[in-house]
């Protein structure tokens, strides 16, 4: 079913264990920051909310979504983190760039997530204007960055009871 039809933020999370000794990397895209920006303050309360320590949340910025695939593979190579929340949104224009960006950037962060263990969580808006990023981060159909953050503790608890 559509977000159209849902509002998926109002999900109530279930079997979420003590999450407290688990790290998290956010990374966020600049551009659309009006939009990127409330979607990271949304999974960034929601990770909190549901016991990640402050100190266990690192969050980077990057110029835009296409540098989001980048930056996730900088930080599995380097960093111990449980999960990378990835934040973006990408509003179509009037020339092709919008499909070409949604793509590469869907296919990068699905090659990332299919090549190692580390969740890759993909929060990017793929939308056809702003009215419709602005109902995905914090409007009628709730918060995007809470779905995210979500995930991120939903498969970093899969991780961590699935390793050896």
């Amino acid at each position: 079913m559509s977000s159209a039809h849902q509002n998926l933020s109002s999900i109530k999370m279930v079997n979420i264990p003590n999450v407290d000794h688990f790290s998290f990397t956010i990374i966020t895209a600049q551009w659309n920051k009006e939009v990127t920006g409330a979607l990271e303050k949304g999974c960034l309360e929601t990770l909190l909310s549901n016991g990640v320590k402050p100190e266990n949340i690192q969050q980077l910025e990057v110029p835009g979504a296409w540098e989001l695939i980048s930056a996730a593979k900088m930080i599995l190579d380097c960093t111990n983190t449980n999960a990378v929340i990835c934040i973006g949104a990408v509003i179509k224009g009037d020339t092709p760039h919008f499909e070409y960006i949604c793509e590469g950037v869907t296919v990068g962060l699905a090659q990332l997530c299919a090549n190692q263990s580390i969740p890759v969580i993909y929060g990017v808006l793929t939308v056809n204007n702003l009215q419709q990023a602005l109902d995905r981060c914090g409007g009628i159909h709730g918060n995007k960055g809470d779905e995210a953050a979500v995930t991120a503790l939903q498969m970093a608890s899969l991780s961590n009871n699935i390793s050896f």
